[in-house]
C-alpha cells in the first residue's frame, strides 16, 4: 500500500476485522483517489458498517493496513479524525436541542470558534434547506429534515473525506432525492470525497465508482455505468410457477439464467426480436414476459445469487 503523492483519500491493504471466531470483513483493499464519489454496496451483514468503523478509527483493524487523508489507521487516529466527517445509520442528533445548537455543539467539538461557527452554521442550513427551522428543537422536525441536519453537523468542520453509513435509510423517495440533491450540492462546493453504504442501489449509480462487498469480501469493483453494461444490452423477465423448468428451456438459447421464485431473466447482448416467439414456446409455462434495460440492482442480485438458485449455460 502506498500513497506517496497524497493523491489517494483512503488506501487500505488487507484491513480485515475479526470478532472472535467470526470475520466481518475479510482482506479488503481499497484505492480512492481524493474528490471521487465511492460506494461500498452489498447486502445486510456483508460488512459494510464494520468497513467504516475501522477507516473512520472507532474500531481497530484485525489485520491490514489503511490510511486515510494521508495518515497510519493504527498509528494516527486523531489525526484522521480531525479530517473525517461520520453519518452514522442511527441519528448523531440532540433532539432537545435546536438545529443550530446542535450545530453549534458540533462546531465546538471540532475545535472552531464560536463567529466560524455561525458563519458555516448559517450556510449548512441553507444548502441543506433548513433556514427557516434554524430555532426549532430537532424534535420537531421531520425525518428528512433530521437527517439533512445529521449531514449538516457531520461536515461543519469541512472534512476531506465524509463517510456516509446508510444515509437514506428509512426515508421515503422524495425525502432521499432532497438527501441527494444536498449531498451534490455538497460535493460541487467543497470538492470533499465521499464514501457511500447504501442497500438502495440507483443512489449508487452517480457514483465515480462502487465495490461491492459480500460475506466480508470485496466480489466485484468497477464504474457503476461499466458494471451494468457488462451484463448486456437487455434482460428477458419471465414470470412463471416453474423457474427451473423455463430455466432448462430457454437456456440454451438465451444463455445463464437467474432463477428466482416466481421468476426467471436473462442477460442478453441484443434486444430481441420476437417476444412472442419465446411465450409460445414455453406455453403455459409462462404468466407474464418482458424484457427491459438492466441497472445496479441487476448487478447487485447476480454478485449475490446463491449458486443453488443459478442455472449455468
Amino acid at each position: 500500500m502506498t500513497d506517496l503523492d497524497g493523491a489517494l483519500a483512503v488506501a487500505a491493504s488487507g484491513l480485515a476485522k475479526q470478532y472472535g471466531a467470526t470475520p466481518a470483513v475479510q482482506a479488503i483493499d481499497l484505492a480512492i483517489p481524493n474528490g471521487q464519489f465511492f460506494g461500498l454496496l452489498g447486502p445486510n451483514g456483508a460488512g459494510k458498517t464494520t468497513t467504516i468503523h475501522m477507516l473512520s478509527s472507532l474500531v481497530a483493524p484485525s489485520a491490514g493496513a489503511a490510511r486515510v487523508a494521508g495518515f497510519d489507521l493504527r498509528l494516527q487516529r486523531l489525526q484522521i479524525r480531525r479530517r473525517i466527517g461520520v453519518v452514522f445509520q442511527g441519528l448523531a442528533l440532540d433532539l432537545s436541542l435546536s438545529a443550530a445548537e446542535n450545530l453549534r455543539f458540533a462546531g465546538r467539538l471540532n475545535g472552531l470558534r464560536s463567529t466560524e461557527i455561525e458563519r458555516r452554521s448559517g450556510e449548512l442550513l441553507a444548502l441543506f434547506g433548513l433556514e427557516q427551522h434554524r430555532h426549532a428543537p430537532v424534535s420537531a422536525l421531520s425525518g428528512g429534515m433530521r437527517r439533512a441536519l445529521d449531514i449538516a453537523r457531520g461536515v461543519i468542520h469541512r472534512p476531506r473525506i465524509l463517510f456516509l453509513d446508510e444515509p437514506t435509510s428509512g426515508l421515503d423517495l422524495l425525502n432521499r432525492r432532497a438527501i441527494w440533491r444536498h449531498i451534490a450540492d455538497l460535493r460541487k462546493l467543497s470538492g470533499m470525497t465521499v464514501f457511500l453504504t447504501t442497500h438502495y442501489l440507483e443512489e449508487a449509480a452517480d457514483c465515480d465508482a462502487v465495490a461491492f462487498l459480500n460475506a466480508g469480501r470485496i466480489v466485484q469493483r468497477g464504474k457503476p455505468a461499466e458494471l451494468v453494461d457488462a451484463l448486456g444490452r437487455c434482460l428477458i423477465e419471465v414470470e412463471t410457477d416453474q423457474p427451473g423448468e423455463v430455466a432448462r428451456r430457454l437456456q440454451p438459447r438465451l444463455g445463464a439464467a437467474l432463477i428466482e421464485p416466481a421468476q426467471v431473466s436473462f442477460a442478453c447482448a441484443q434486444e430481441p426480436a420476437d417476444l412472442a416467439s419465446l411465450e409460445r414456446e414455453l406455453g403455459g409455462a409462462a404468466r407474464a414476459l418482458r424484457w427491459r434495460r438492466p441497472n445496479l440492482n441487476d448487478v447487485f442480485l447476480r454478485i449475490n445469487q446463491p449458486h443453488d438458485r443459478r442455472c449455468a449455460a
